[in-house]
């Protein structure tokens, strides 16, 4: 029997601290999604969805995005977030005008995400107005009527087109063209604030911004590097892929500040010994990092390598490939042979003895992964970081053979596809004239904004017309006070949801509110019938997606439909692009994408096959690098790391388990060990005794950035196995402590991951002490 919303809101109080968990998944697992799900849905309609999901002619997670198996597919082929997300989004609970008229902004504005996205789909689309205190209905036509007038009232640059990950190809396609036919390149994402870093680093130094592995890779690969990531609570089906590569005879070394449960034991719900026994071991070798300090680690790393091939010509050094595919190893040799032991151990925190252990194992493999996600992409030096993993893999030859790659994995499903569609504020000149040709318009050539540079046009008062496609801008980005301020000076909002957020409490002066269909909804109101969509996952294949449910309300409208009404509407009937003919038959969207796009020709066949089909990876495919040079580049970079001063720490932002992005399933972060509370600052017992604070001590924070400070009141310490000079806390509540221009050089990152904080005792408690 499905559950009500919840009435009470998290209570920080109530925070329960107990021993963080020594290994992930297992028949905990499979409780707590099935009740989850159960409490949101019911039971034949959470069975109906998680049967379907990551299935062919299914439903794609909305959850991460990683592969499905080509062959074989598992009767349960999804995760305990996954399942969590899709509870999210089956869920029957609804958000009529009813609610609207009954809770103020004024009162919304005091509730945490967790309560707002746990009331339930929004079923109406809504408005408020200039001097409004509430959200109201509005027609469909007269709120797409209200886009255009707003939109041809302003001019192109100050026009905004924001996208979330959870788009499928066909509506981020339509979301582009609909922009760039307006005249505006102002196309930020989520890819800004997270994998940008990686695009950045490939990008020039292998000639492409995606990863070069397959799922059949990481079973083959005889070493996997897992980099600054938490694959039990972000991407949980990774964990039978690594434990896959174990049972194969491969090794895995894990990176990261915190010992993640999932980095050391996966316990596979789908097996006896999974749910009964022991589980898989993982971790073969853990390096407890400083935060910020992985370039050290691979500079090092490096040294050794070309220390061993000195020792032993050819045992290391692939020169054959180093010869035909690459420029730059003689700078980069030169560059390596030398190293200062005692700096990279005071950056890594590591001793010489681990990174050597870890560098032989390197040295036997001769077949290499190093994946990595957002604890290498947020700090200043990102990119060279990212670009000194590229440097480790070249040096011996691992690309284009089996079991060997570069893997950025991305956060969040079809991410990756988005971006492949046209949603970048960088365009290439040639996907500009394709569309040009295609559709007969004039795409516009100067660079857009990117999501750091939409906060501060914000701030600057240069946004009239904010369009967001998903997503909840207002809490994914850094200076969150300064952001939520100035959104509510813009003209319009535009925010296109499946459920209420925060980004709908910080609305503009005019803000409009569209319900959408999700995932698992049926979309079948068109002239042809139900529709299907696709996605790319992490790892380049495209495949179908479709929703099976029927939706919670009747006045819910597709994405691609909701794109093409506010473009025909913008635009007005005699303009160059039938947006209608799009929106009736998706299948006109990709017979468009087919031409535009390479590498989708012939897109509505093979959407249709048995797997989908994977997009040429020239690295992978034929050890081809599609740089301006035509080859593979070695590049140096100087030895960089984040330092704090006395009585300061290095702070990075986490997930909890129970949260994906800005959305929070509950309150628990149960392989932590913590639970019923968020505003927690985990930190070495020794560091707190050291700056004169005690256990589960309220403290206020405090961020320092080039003379300036951010302020975050009443977090709890809670004291944990963080390296010392070390904290974590969780996002996007410490978002505000990150000032807009901490960001990653090149990719303009935010620094969630590279935060310099200081304590006070919470000044609330001081007063009731005095």
């Amino acid at each position: 029997m499905k559950r009500g919303a919840p009435v009470d809101d998290i209570n920080e109080d109530d925070l329960l601290v107990g021993k963080p968990k020594k290994s992930a998944a297992g028949l905990k697992a499979v409780e707590v999604a099935l009740e989850r799900g159960i409490a949101q849905a019911g039971v034949t309609r959470t069975m109906q969805s998680l049967l379907r999901l990551n299935q062919r002619d299914g439903t794609d997670c909305p959850g991460c995005a990683w592969p499905e198996s080509q062959g074989t597919r598992k009767p349960a082929e999804f995760c305990e977030n996954g399942a969590k997300a899709v509870a999210e989004e089956n869920t029957l609970r609804t958000v009529t005008p009813e609610f609207w008229a009954e809770h103020s902004i004024a009162e919304l504005a005091t509730k945490t995400e967790y309560w707002l996205g746990n009331q339930g789909r929004i079923t109406h689309p809504m408005v408020i107005r200039p001097g409004d205190t509430h959200y109201s209905p509005i027609a469909w036509q007269e709120a797409f009527d209200l886009i255009g007038e707003h939109i041809r009232a302003s001019t192109p640059e100050r026009t905004v087109f924001y996208t979330s990950g959870r788009t499928a190809n066909e509506t981020a396609f339509m979301y582009q063209l609909f922009a760039r036919s307006i005249g505006t390149n102002n196309l930020p994402d989520c890819s800004n604030m997270c994998h940008e870093s990686s695009g950045s680093a490939l990008n020039p130094t292998i000639g492409i911004g995606k990863g070069t592995v397959s799922l059949e890779d990481i079973h083959k690969a005889e070493l996997i590097f897992v980099v600054g990531q938490n694959p039990g609570t972000n991407h949980p089906r990774m964990l039978s892929a690594l434990a896959d590569c174990k049972s194969n005879g491969g090794k895995i070394v894990a990176v990261n500040p915190l010992p993640e449960a999932g980095l050391f034991n996966f316990k596979d719900p789908q097996s006896i010994f999974g749910v009964i026994g022991n589980g898989s071991s993982l971790a073969d070798e853990f390096l407890p990092i400083k935060v910020g300090g992985d370039l050290a680690l691979f500079q090092a790393l490096g040294h050794l390598l070309l220390e061993e091939e000195e020792r032993v010509p050819g045992s290391v050094v692939d020169h054959e490939f180093i010869t035909t595919n690459t420029e730059g190893f003689e700078a980069y040799r030169a560059a390596r042979k030398d190293l200062d032991w005692e700096e990279i151990e005071t950056a890594t925190g590591l001793s010489r003895l681990q990174i050597s252990t870890v560098a032989q194992m390197l040295v036997k493999s001769k077949a290499t992964i190093i994946c990595w996600a957002l604890g290498l992409t947020q700090q200043p030096h990102s990119v060279d970081t990212i670009k000194e993993i590229i440097n480790i893999l070249l040096l011996q030859g691992n690309f284009g053979k089996p079991g060997a790659g570069a893997c950025p994995v991305r956060g969040h499903s079809n991410v990756q596809g988005d971006r492949t569609m046209g949603i970048w504020e960088k365009p290439k000149e040639w996907l500009l004239a394709a569309l040009d040709q295609e559709f007969g318009i004039v795409s516009p050539r100067e660079h857009g904004l990117d999501s750091v540079e939409t906060v501060e046009a914000f701030e600057n008062d240069d946004v009239d017309v904010f369009v967001s496609m998903g997503g909840n801008f207002a809490l994914a980005c850094s200076d969150t006070e300064v952001l939520e301020a100035s959104m509510q000076r813009v003209g319009l909002t535009v925010h296109i949801s499946t459920k209420p957020n925060r980004s709908h409490v910080m609305h503009g002066r005019t803000s409009l509110i569209l319900p959408t269909l999700g995932r698992t909804d049926t979309d079948d109101k068109h002239p042809g019938g139900r529709q299907i969509l696709s996605v790319e996952d992490s790892m380049s294949c495209v495949h179908s997606t479709q929703g099976r449910l029927t939706p919670v309300s009747e006045h819910l409208l597709a994405e691609p439909v909701i794109v093409a009404r506010m473009a025909a509407a913008t635009l007005g009937p005699d303009h160059a692009v039938d947006w209608k003919a799009m929106a009736d038959d998706y299948d006109v969207v990709r017979d468009h994408i087919s031409r535009v796009l390479p590498g989708f020709e012939d897109f509505n066949k093979r959407l249709r096959t048995k797997n989908g089909f994977i997009l040429p990876n020239p690295p992978r495919d034929t050890r081809s690098f599609a740089t301006d040079t035509g080859q593979a580049r070695f590049t140096v970079s100087p030895l960089e790391y984040l330092k704090a001063p006395e009585g300061h720490l290095i702070l990075q932002t986490v997930r909890s388990h129970d949260q994906y992005n800005t959305t929070f399933y509950g309150q628990d972060d149960r392989y932590r060990g913590i639970s019923n509370g968020r505003r927690v600052i985990l930190i070495n017992q020794d560091d707190a005794a050291e700056l004169g604070f005690q256990d589960r001590e309220l403290v206020d924070v405090i961020s320092t950035f080039q003379g300036q400070e951010r302020r975050a009141d009443k977090f709890r310490l809670v004291f944990y196995p963080t390296p010392r000079g070390c904290a974590a806390a969780y996002f996007p509540e410490a978002n505000a402590l990150v000032h807009r221009e901490l960001v990653a050089r090149e990719s303009n990152t935010p620094g969630y991951k590279a935060m310099t904080v200081r304590f006070l005792p919470h000044e609330e408690q001081v007063r009731q002490l005095s």
